[in-house]
């Protein structure tokens, strides 16, 4: 019984990232469909994308609360009714309907999410909590990878967007059949025989009082400003590497490149959408091996190096010389041909006043005779493709590193006394800084230029490596209890009693190697 319920805990939360992921990745199709039905300027268009990650704010900041006290399955309940909710709403045809809807959204996304990777964390061994936290990671690339394939196929369709966010509600009612059934509270789940090595999580859990309240996030006592900074610099640094809007605005930066058509965009992004499941599942099988350490640092590694070949290469993408993600001022006329059949050059980029004013086709022109050319050793089709391949190689990158192992970390470095509220804590930054990435992506891009957004995200995955480099411990294959135990040392602290270790492995080695010589 006991094993049959952690394969239904294991299941929910996978559904919940699927979930997570089908919400996060469905705007960035139904964005091109929304912005010409309903004329949407630069500054609707991300308020439209923003207001999920809102919603996903407010709930970071009263959802830790919400989950020590009442419970993570009780949680994850009020998340699927809430999502349901939030559907319903999206599928009115109004833009202030869109805008509550997401906002709705978002804050049952962010509960859920929460909810579910604390919930698998504290109910699995050591060995496996790796590989079964980072099952809600698949579901979010599962869930990204299915919303880029319905945006691909009602690509072209007029009022497919209501399908889009309504196809939302089949996972999250099988998420809410499936989390009907499993007991109330963490210690239920332990009183079962297959968690018998986690045994003693429920006598913390009986007394497990609010013995400490939020500010003690920030106190020098067990080390836990240390780990409040290293939970903060999972968050930060994953979004601030420009994760959310190369999934937000996925077609948006593939048509700037020359991607012409909307379905050649969204095709593009679907290949970031696989590459990205690809990845996960091969992170969830390395995280118990190689360990969460090397493998972030390694991500941010190979972010920063494609992110900054990405720069170089898109100094002469569209969107550098001008802003084009106001409807009110370009069309762009969408065809069947395929992306790498013409040059950006001879793209048919009309203003919208062209049939009251003969000039402005002749100004347009202008405007793209004036753009710098590449190389003429170089082709847009070779630019294309290798521009193609260094976002796919972010996305896996991401989803090696920063995807699984932040979430992962953040539900091992915090005790289970204040773990519900630590965690919402640094999930408000995490939206918080979610938000002033996507909110400003568009806006921004007309001021630097893509290159200019991509060259500042590389230089911040190089100072995120860095920075993991030196202050992240190491945590697999520990319990809970063991990890706690050693981040209450501070670093150096830690440094001293691992070469204490150091010492007496060396001593017992050659003790033991003494005696085999003298026998």
């Amino acid at each position: 019984l006991g094993c049959s319920i952690l394969l239904l805990a294991g299941v929910a939360s996978t559904l919940g990232g699927l979930v997570f992921g089908y919400e996060l990745g469905i705007i960035s199709g139904a964005l091109l469909l929304l912005r010409a039905e309903f004329r949407l300027s630069c500054v609707q268009q991300e308020a439209l994308v923003s207001s999920l990650l809102i919603g996903a704010l407010l709930a970071s900041i009263v959802g830790g609360c919400l989950i020590d006290h009442h419970g993570r399955r009780n949680s994850i309940l009020l998340s699927n009714v809430l999502i349901l909710t939030g559907s319903l709403v999206l599928l009115i045809s109004s833009y202030p309907a869109l805008v509550v809807g997401r906002i709705t959204v978002g804050f049952a996304m962010c509960i859920s999410s929460m909810s579910c990777c604390i919930l698998v964390s504290e109910i699995v061994t050591p060995n496996s909590r790796g590989f079964l936290v980072t099952l809600y990671e698949a579901g979010i690339t599962l869930g990204i990878l299915a919303a880029y394939a319905i945006n691909y196929i009602l690509s072209d369709s007029g009022g497919g967007w209501k399908l889009m966010f309504g196809l939302a509600v089949v996972p999250t009612l099988l998420q809410l059949a499936s989390i009907w059934l499993l007991p109330s509270s963490t210690k239920e789940f332990l009183s079962h025989d297959c968690c018998q090595d986690e045994r003693d999580l429920v006598n913390l859990i009986e007394t497990q009082e609010a013995q400490y309240d939020s500010i003690y996030l920030f106190q020098c006592k067990d080390n836990m400003r240390a780990r409040t900074i290293i939970g903060l610099g999972l968050v930060l640094f994953q979004q601030f590497t420009g994760q959310p809007n190369i999934l937000f605005y996925a077609s948006t930066i593939f048509h700037s490149l020359g991607f012409q058509s909307n379905a050649s965009a969204v095709l593009a992004s679907v290949g970031l959408g696989l590459v990205k499941v690809v990845a996960t599942l091969t992170s969830m099988v390395f995280s118990d091996r190689v360990g969460r350490r090397p493998l972030l640092i390694g991500g941010c590694s190979v972010m920063a190096l494609c992110l900054l070949t990405t720069g170089l290469l898109s100094k002469h993408s569209l969107v550098n010389d001008k802003k084009a993600c106001n409807s009110e001022d370009l069309i762009i006329n969408i065809t069947d041909q395929p992306v790498f059949d013409r040059p950006l050059n001879e793209s048919h980029i009309f203003c919208k006043n062209s049939m009251q004013d003969d000039n402005a086709f002749d100004q347009g022109q202008k405007l793209l005779e004036a753009a710098p050319e590449l190389s003429s050793s170089i082709s847009r089709t070779v630019v294309n493709c290798i521009i193609l391949i260094c976002m796919m190689a972010v996305v896996s990158a991401y989803s090696v590193g920063f995807g699984p192992m932040t979430w992962l970390l953040l539900s091992e470095i915090f005790p289970a006394t204040v773990r519900g509220r630590a965690f919402a804590f640094t999930n408000c930054f995490n939206w918080a800084a979610n938000l002033l990435v996507t909110f400003t992506f568009l806006n921004v891009v007309g001021m630097v230029g893509l290159s200019g957004m991509f060259f500042l995200y590389g230089m911040t995955a190089v100072v995120a490596g860095i920075f993991f480099y030196f202050m992240l411990p190491e945590t697999k294959g520990k319990t809970l209890e063991e990890i706690d135990k050693e981040l209450c040392l501070n670093r150096w602290e830690l440094h001293y009693m691992c070469l204490i270790k150091q010492r007496d492995l060396l001593f017992l080695t050659a003790i033991s190697k003494s005696f085999s010589l003298q026998g």
